[in-house]
């Protein structure tokens, strides 16, 4: 770790082989574990848990209280809103049949990838295994329990899709009838890509 390159706040609880990329700032109360690697120029807010092996790219904003658990992966340039919170294991469970206490060897992580600048709103909870495509977006307190294709706009509980966004954020709703928005961004005036099959989440 290059804590020269990196600004690390006193309170933060960095583990010694973790990777900060230059530029990176940790924040108060912010827990990084053993071997996670977060790139260069990223922001890790107040009181987020970033677990061992996680894998966050170039200029991620990880907001307060987030937490980012073993098995996730995070591209470049995604935003993750405060208290979003990432799951691994699809059937939790604190002990055994016969009593004992769980240990690493009695659970199967779900791989969780992030694709570069996907957004993830405030509250927002990304089950195991899923996959967040790239520019997607997730509504505030979503519940994400499938695949969210590129540019897709998904909210609610479970999280489904109402409409595209594009990169610059504007928000693009489906035609009453479920037609995707066609046209040029009403925000930035960029003409959307078609839409690449799939339902997403």
């Amino acid at each position: 770790m290059n804590e020269q390159a990196a600004r690390i706040h006193p309170t933060a609880d960095v583990a010694a082989s973790a990777v900060i990329g230059r530029g990176t700032s940790i924040w108060n109360q912010a827990q990084v574990r053993e071997e996670a690697r977060i790139g260069a120029d990223c922001v890790i807010g107040k009181n987020a848990y970033v677990d061992s092996g996680v894998v966050i790219g170039d200029r991620v904003k990880v907001q307060n209280n987030v937490s980012l658990y073993h098995g996730v992966t995070v591209e470049d340039g995604v935003f993750i809103g405060p208290h979003v919170c990432f799951t691994n294991d699809k059937v939790p469970r604190a002990i055994n049949r016969d009593g004992s206490l769980k240990t690493d060897a009695d659970w199967v992580v779900s791989p969780t990838l992030v694709r570069s600048g996907a957004a993830l709103g405030a509250n927002s909870t990304i089950l195991p295994g899923v996959s967040i495509g790239r520019w997607a977006m997730v509504g505030s307190g979503s519940v994400v329990t499938h695949d969210v294709a590129d540019y897709e706009l998904v909210v609610g509980n479970p999280a489904r899709r109402v409409g595209s966004a594009c990169p610059c954020g504007e928000p693009l709703r489906d035609d009453p009838d479920g037609t995707p928005f066609n046209g040029p961004c009403p925000g930035c005036g960029d003409q959307m890509p078609p839409r690449s099959g799939g339902e997403g989440a």
